[in-house]
């Protein structure tokens, strides 16, 4: 009698050249693997294939209308996914690998799946060598979007991916340690020549593109998407990246709160407060304010403190918008929205 997938873990690998070489053939049977990259871990399948990235959408409990982003090993692949244009070359050269995904109008190689059914791909070449090394292995793309039930805090360990996704047909995880970026890439629409828009902000500072591109990104105010139609690219929904405790957002916020708070509550600020005392309720993404550190610690202390089942979680927002601010603004917003 056939094992259940709910009676199922997915084992952790390490990533050992004999490990490496097993995951990429389970790739090419059209298996999940979860995969290690600088932003988020991921949810790997063979991009060429319908059937094995169906199993992604299965496993995630992902709607069909949520594109995937497609991973390449090295920006000269760009041209077997999408039609390359100037502003792409520029981009990829400058910045790939690394967490900036790049739409652009697809190729007929991609499946309709992956795009849900536009004509555009979403692309990108990871920085975590591990991940490149396993798209080269298996010979050819994997689609990857974050390696957690849908909608939910994304995973930046390979234990984070082994608590969401037990119990689906995910058997193994490659652990490639905690991610460096901590949240998404940043995702840039280059379909209309000139006109750069931005559609998620992520791990790289928009300015960044700007200085390389002569022209400024648009950055269109969030839209509310309708989920039962195809989303330009990943991670546009109202409601995303949520924990399981409510959470409330708050301009500024300091230690003296707690004093105004009920005993069940929790806050999350952004740097170390100059008092803090032993008080569990009081916790903080960085020493300094970094916002590099802030960025790579978000989503595992939201998951940390959603694991300690605080009635309401009340956490500080980031301000301006340079660096990356826009993005863990992005992401607490997206967080704390109704359901």
């Amino acid at each position: 009698m056939p094992t259940s997938h709910l009676s199922l873990r997915p084992r952790i690998l390490r990533p050992t050249p004999v490990n490496l070489a097993r995951a990429a053939a389970a790739l090419r049977r059209g298996e999940l693997v979860g995969v290690p990259s600088e932003t988020v871990y991921g949810l790997a399948a063979d991009a060429f294939s319908t059937a094995a990235c169906a199993g992604i959408f299965e496993a995630k409990g992902r709607p069909t209308t949520d594109p995937l982003i497609v991973h390449l090993a090295g920006a000269r692949d760009l041209g077997s996914v999408a039609t390359v244009n100037e502003a792409a070359l520029r981009l990829a050269e400058r910045f790939w690998p690394g967490p900036l995904t790049l739409v652009l109008p697809k190729l007929r190689t991609v499946p309709d799946l992956i795009t849900a059914g536009r004509s555009t791909v979403a692309v990108r070449v990871p920085a975590h060598p591990l991940f490149r090394r396993l798209i080269r292995l298996s010979g050819r793309p994997l689609a990857a979007p974050s390696a957690n039930p849908f909608g939910y805090v994304s995973p930046t360990t390979a234990e984070h991916v082994r608590d969401g996704l037990s119990g689906t047909a995910l058997r193994i995880v490659v652990d490639g340690g905690e991610c460096e970026v901590g949240v998404e890439s940043t995702i840039i629409d280059l379909t209309r020549a000139g006109r750069p828009r931005l559609l998620r902000p992520g791990g790289l500072a928009v300015e960044k593109l700007e200085a390389v591109l002569g022209v400024r990104v648009e950055r269109p105010r969030p839209a509310r998407i309708d989920p039962t139609r195809a989303a330009p690219a990943p991670g546009m929904l109202a409601r995303h990246y949520s924990p399981k405790t409510p959470l409330r957002l708050h301009a500024r916020l300091d230690a003296d709160a707690l004093g105004r708070l009920p005993a069940d509550e929790a806050i999350l600020l952004l740097r170390h407060p100059a008092r803090s005392g032993r008080d569990s309720r009081l916790n903080w993404l960085s020493e300094r304010g970094d916002l590099a550190e802030i960025a790579r610690n978000l989503f595992s202390a939201l998951r940390r403190l959603d694991a300690a089942t605080w009635r309401v979680i009340h956490a500080e927002l980031p301000v301006g918008e340079e660096g990356l601010a826009p993005a863990v603004r992005d992401r607490l917003s997206r967080a704390a929205a109704k359901r």
